[in-house]
Order: structure tokens, then sequence, then C-alpha cells
């Protein structure tokens, strides 16, 4: 029995566990005779470290995707799936007054060059905590400690924890950001074509 390889740009483990709650979830639909492992590698994301818009989340998510096809291609490992998984926020402005959203994002892409997006949802967050991040420059791990008075919380909780009282994770919101871009890989018939990945294996 072939075992499906999927890759994640990260050694965090909030990051690792949500794509293999994902795929508890979603490869009896991709395959559901093989068995699946997940391995992470760290790569760069190519963007700053906390994003601050949609489109830079979606870049940077994409981006870690597109590394592991890369690395795979270079040094000829069997890695079936590649997913990139970006946390920020998103700052919408309208008028004189402006709303911070943390989002994450993930995009997965295939050994055929194929990929998809998928997002976890949205909460906003308390103007203390974006005045921080987006007006001081403060990376996000490091100013919901100092607001929530605690240590390491991105990779525990994660702000999601702080922010919802643990009702959602860092990882849950990952695990729906993992679960929705697969969806066209498990759903094809609904998503034919499937967006080209700009990195081929």
């Amino acid at each position: 029995m072939t075992k499906i390889i999927v890759a994640v740009g990260s050694t965090r483990r909030p990051k690792l566990n949500a794509v293999w709650e994902a795929l508890t979830v979603v490869g009896p639909s991709l395959d559901p005779n093989a068995p699946f492992e997940v391995v992470g590698a760290e790569v760069e994301s190519g963007v700053r470290h906390t994003p601050l818009s949609r489109s830079e989340l979606m870049g940077g998510a994409r981006h870690r995707a597109e590394e592991l096809v890369k690395r795979a291609k270079e040094e000829k490992l069997s890695w079936d799936y590649f997913v990139g998984l970006e946390g920020g926020l998103d700052v919408l402005s309208d008028g004189d007054s402006r709303s911070v959203f943390l989002q994450n994002w993930a995009f997965v892409a295939d050994r055929n060059g194929r990929g998809a997006y998928g997002q976890s949802g949205s909460i906003l967050l308390p103007e203390s905590l974006a005045r921080q991040v987006v007006d001081e420059g403060i990376e996000l791990g490091v100013a919901i400690d100092a607001f929530a008075g605690g240590h390491g919380i991105r990779d525990a909780q994660g702000a999601w924890g702080v922010l919802t009282r643990n009702m959602i994770t860092r990882q849950d919101a990952f695990r729906t950001a993992v679960i929705n871009a697969f969806a066209p890989f498990f759903n094809a018939a609904l998503y034919q074509p499937l967006r080209g990945a700009a990195s081929k294996q």
C-alpha cells in the first residue's frame, strides 16, 4: 500500500497537528485505502513576520507551499502534497475607522502543479492589541504574550485561543483552513479545472 506524504512548510506543532487533524477528515476522500504521513520542513514565507493584509497572508501561504515543491524537486523527495500555512492580520479601513481581523490561510499544491487556497474565518482584534502589531510593528506572537500575560502562546492556543477563551484555538483555525484548501482536491468534480501552482515539480 503506497503511503501518501503531505509536506508542511513549518515544524511548529500547532500547524503540524492541524494538518494531521484535517487529514483524518479529508484523507478518506482523497484516497480511502492509503495511509498518510505528515512531514514538517522549515521554509521561508516571503512575507513579513506578521502579514497585515489578506493578499500578504495568501502570498505567504502559497510561497511556503511552492518552496516545498522546489525542495522536493531538488532533493528528489517523494512528497505528494505541499501545504503552506500563514497566520496574520487583515487590516480594513472604513473612512476614519479601521477593523483588524486575525486570519489563517492555507495553500495546498500537489505533484501535478495544481493548487488551491483555504481560509479559517476571521476574528476581530482588540484595538489595543491591533495598535501594538499594526502601528508599532511588534510581532503578533510577542504582542499576544504580553497582552495575555503568558509565554509561548503562539505554540499553544495562539491568539485565537486567547480571544475566544479557547473555544477556537490556533490549531483549530489552521485545521479549518487546511480542510477548505483540500476541498478542490477531494471534491474535484465541482472545481475543475484547478488553479495551477506557479512552481511545478
